[in-house]
């Protein structure tokens, strides 16, 4: 599929847009009234009539003609016949017809000016019905071979792509509608009091019906799958192909069985759902259906809570000082006060922690648990007692003499490895896991180093030198790969001892 720049769109950005709007305009409203070719001088008229169009000249008009011819909305035709002089013939009398482009662009903005500017569509049933009828004549044709001819085929599919375009654009604008700011904010008013019954039975009564003759549809397309429908399509295309006048190729690479299934299984997924995305639109709508007949009960109801609150208790509480008026003991108003007021001194205690894990058990057959209520102030603090001072030099003088034990380890083990104040990497056989981790260290240390010189934990300084080539250190946990390193043991000084 090639994608071309569509110039043909050009005039509705041009810097004069307004005379070429209003010229295709012209156009297409003579199109729609079967009027295929017009001269300039209708085109001319018209716009002398049209506010703003009063200095319009003649001139300007063919200059704006041929600029609409160039970007392919008005194609010219050379009108010979009516020539009257040869001056006229010289002139080249043309009259022009809209392009194809042209008329789909000026009927697709007709039908966005006429439109609001919130969303618009609707829930009716009977398209859903009209729909699964439709779809039981094809079933006839694909299963029972009803013969009809291939005018009526192709008048059949175009009827189910029209009522399938109408369910689709209708209730994906109505659910974009219903959950739209504004209708959020309408719901918000007193007047939407009124007309919450009557929505809400309107969405009830279209999931009830869409319930029943949805899972009908989806019933029926199990068995009218694409393969089913290829003699289907054959039909409608015989028809097609009868209306044009150039050959037409119809061989399997290039016939439009694919752009026939591709709508036919885009109906399967509207209705059915598929492996890639899940559910299925028809399901996803009843559940967005429902959730907007939730949205305005829980609405209904705020409101009615709202409407409560503000209500005026006067003639309760007037209720209610008789009843005090007549109560002649004092103990029996008390009783009338706390049940119509409750304790004012009430204080609630949580604990922490809760004696039993039986859930059954009564609070009454529990043991008290000491609660300790603390101030909530910023600047309270908890009460410290002075401890005593506990001598743990011994515990440090044996941690220290572990240290040190560690360290003479590694001593030993790295003499063990020195030859000549030096230590190859390359001239070690096997080395063992411990000592490798520590030149591992030194490297990692000396890398960060300018002079690469570092002062290691066991009281040596070591100048690290790194080599070209790489080497494989063998030990008993594996084998390392890595570049050749050299250690030369350093003087106090930091100079190199003689080798």
């Amino acid at each position: 599929m090639s994608l071309r720049k569509v110039k043909e769109a050009s005039y509705l950005t041009a810097e004069n847009h307004v005379r070429y709007r209003m010229i295709l305009r012209y156009f297409y409203i003579q199109h729609e009234r079967m009027r295929e070719f017009m001269f300039p001088e209708e085109v001319f008229t018209y716009l002398k009539e049209q506010e703003g169009f009063l200095d319009y000249q003649e001139d300007t008009l063919h200059q704006d003609l041929d600029q609409l011819v160039k970007w392919g909305n008005l194609k010219p035709t050379q009108e010979m016949g009516h020539s009257k002089t040869i001056e006229e013939y010289k002139k080249k009398r043309f009259r022009y017809q809209p392009s194809p482009y042209t008329i789909e662009f000026e009927r697709m903005l007709i039908e966005m000016e006429n439109k609001e500017e919130s969303f618009g569509g609707a829930l009716e049933r009977t398209q859903f019905t009209r729909l699964y009828q439709l779809l039981q004549e094809v079933e006839d044709i694909v299963f029972q071979n009803k013969v009809v001819s291939d005018e009526e085929t192709s008048q059949l599919w175009e009827d189910i792509q029209t009522y399938f375009r109408q369910i689709a654009k209708n209730t994906s604008d109505y659910i974009a509608y219903i959950n739209s700011e504004e209708v959020e904010e309408r719901m918000k008013t007193e007047a939407f009091l009124t007309y919450k019954d009557q929505f809400t039975k309107y969405l009830r009564e279209f999931i009830r019906a869409m319930q029943s003759t949805s899972e009908q549809i989806r019933e029926l397309l199990k068995s009218l799958s694409t393969a089913e429908m290829t003699r289907f399509f054959e039909q409608v295309w015989r028809h097609k192909s009868q209306a044009r006048f150039e050959e037409v190729d119809v061989t399997e690479e290039t016939k439009p069985f694919d752009e026939y299934s591709g709508k036919w299984e885009a109906i399967q997924s509207w209705f059915r759902g598929n492996h890639s995305f899940g559910a299925s639109e028809s399901d996803m709508l009843l559940e967005r259906t429902t959730e907007a007949i939730r949205k305005i009960t829980q609405v209904v109801q705020r409101m009615g809570e709202r409407n409560q609150n503000f209500r005026s208790r006067r003639e309760d509480y007037i209720h209610l000082s008789k009843w005090f008026n007549d109560i002649e003991d004092i103990d029996d108003a008390h009783i009338l006060f706390a049940a119509a007021f409750g304790v004012s001194h009430t204080r609630h205690y949580y604990m922490t922690q809760y004696p039993s894990d039986d859930i059954y058990t009564d609070t009454w057959d529990l043991n008290p648990v000491i609660h300790e209520t603390k101030p909530m102030i910023r600047a309270y603090r908890e009460k410290s007692s002075p401890g005593a001072v506990i001598d743990r030099s011994e515990k440090r003088q044996e941690t220290r003499n572990k240290y040190l034990e560690e360290k003479r380890q590694e001593r030993q083990w790295i003499d063990e490895y020195i030859n000549d104040h030096r230590i190859d990497l390359d001239k070690i056989e096997k080395i063992e896991p411990n000592v490798r981790q520590i030149f591992l260290s030194w490297i990692g240390k000396a890398m960060g180093k300018d002079d690469q010189t570092i002062q290691t934990d066991i009281g040596m300084r070591v100048k690290v030198i790194r080599h070209t080539n790489r080497i494989v250190l063998h030990s008993d946990d594996g084998d390392l790969e890595m570049p050749n390193v050299s250690f030369i043991i350093m003087k106090d000084k930091g100079e190199g001892t003689d080798a």
